[in-house]
């Protein structure tokens, strides 16, 4: 599968049901092109910085980025703000965590954010975060992702969370 195959392909997914449904298609059309070693290829690779913008759709305004972790990296609970991601893990394994909202950040207060459950993103596997999913990946060595964004997330301002 091709880059611009994959874009159109989301383009129309995302036309047609932009909502939760929509993108659950997404995912796994992303979970079938984790499965393709040419998009790999063509995507991500070790020259590719932490955060490259693939395409990002005129229309729609969602983007499919290509992420390359050389070493050990975690961040704390995080949500997408208005926006959803589906992260897609090409190589190397996240360990994913996902949160509750225990209280919501305030003036310049973080939010609070309770553990519910961890688990693990390996090659092939995608897996969306709606709006206001909290989580947090931690990466304990060399990883790449192709991750699908509702919006550019360049552009959006997130709230901090703290983990109780």
């Amino acid at each position: 599968m091709k880059l611009e195959r994959f874009a159109r392909d989301c383009h129309d997914i995302l036309k047609a049901d932009p909502g939760p449904v929509g993108r659950r298609k997404v995912c796994a059309l992303l979970e079938h092109a984790l499965r393709d070693r040419e998009f790999l290829e063509t995507c991500v690779n070790e020259r590719t910085s932490e955060r490259h913008i693939l395409y990002e759709d005129p229309e729609l305004g969602f983007c499919i980025l290509a992420h390359n972790y050389a070493a050990a990296k975690e961040s704390p609970p995080h949500d997408h703000g208005p926006s959803w991601a589906i992260y897609g893990q090409a190589k190397g394994e996240t360990y994913m965590t996902d949160y509750e909202r225990v209280a919501e950040p305030h003036d310049a207060q973080p939010g609070k954010a309770k553990e519910i459950r961890a688990y693990k993103l390996v090659p092939g596997v995608a897996h969306l975060y709606n709006e206001r999913d909290l989580h947090s990946p931690k990466r304990e060595g060399p990883t790449q992702l192709i991750r699908v964004e509702g919006t550019n997330m360049d552009r959006v301002k997130r709230a901090r969370f703290d983990k109780v």
